[in-house]
């Protein structure tokens, strides 16, 4: 009885429209990997915070066979500076409330993590939980496509540039 209320339940929540969300656990302090759900590990990867659970590779990261990896510069980089750095994780973090990353760069500068070092959690909140950008903020999101070169970018190891070159080069 107990589990056919508990269906209907669920049923009634699923038909109103209601949804779930999945918290982030990313920057939760922890002793060891037992202290993270499963899609974390704890490693000190923060400046000055300890050990933190940190998404190292999300779930339903593979090994894409959709052509070659994409790339930050001709791929990705585009894709963060419309739908990340344009609100919230560029010079200006007023409204992420994260200093401690940005994506409008790759590489790490300062103490401060670059696309590269972030590039699962990245996958993690953009394509495998969906939690970014925020639910209802109104904020522009990648497209389908987008998050599948992003998915393919951060499982073939998050390259920089096909030509080994900047992002200004060739123009």
């Amino acid at each position: 009885m107990r589990i056919h209320l508990s269906l209907l339940g669920l049923c009634a929540a699923a038909a109103a429209g209601c949804t779930i969300e999945a918290p982030d656990f990313s920057g939760k302090s922890c002793q060891s990997p037992a202290d993270c759900p499963s899609a974390y590990t704890c490693v000190a990867a923060r400046s000055g915070a300890g050990r933190t659970c940190e998404v190292l590779n999300g779930p339903g990261v593979t090994e894409p066979n959709d052509g070659p990896v994409p790339t930050w510069c001709s791929d990705i980089q585009p894709i963060l500076a419309a739908n990340c750095v344009s609100s919230c994780h560029g010079a200006t973090t007023k409204d992420s409330g994260r200093a401690d990353f940005r994506l409008d760069m790759y590489e790490a500068d300062g103490g401060v993590a670059g696309a590269k070092l972030m590039a699962p959690r990245i996958h993690a909140r953009a394509v495998t939980f969906r939690t970014m950008p925020p639910p209802g903020r109104g904020l522009p999101e990648p497209t389908e496509d987008e998050r599948s070169l992003i998915n393919r970018w951060a499982s073939g190891g998050a390259p920089f540039c096909g030509d080994g070159g900047t992002p200004d080069s060739g123009s």
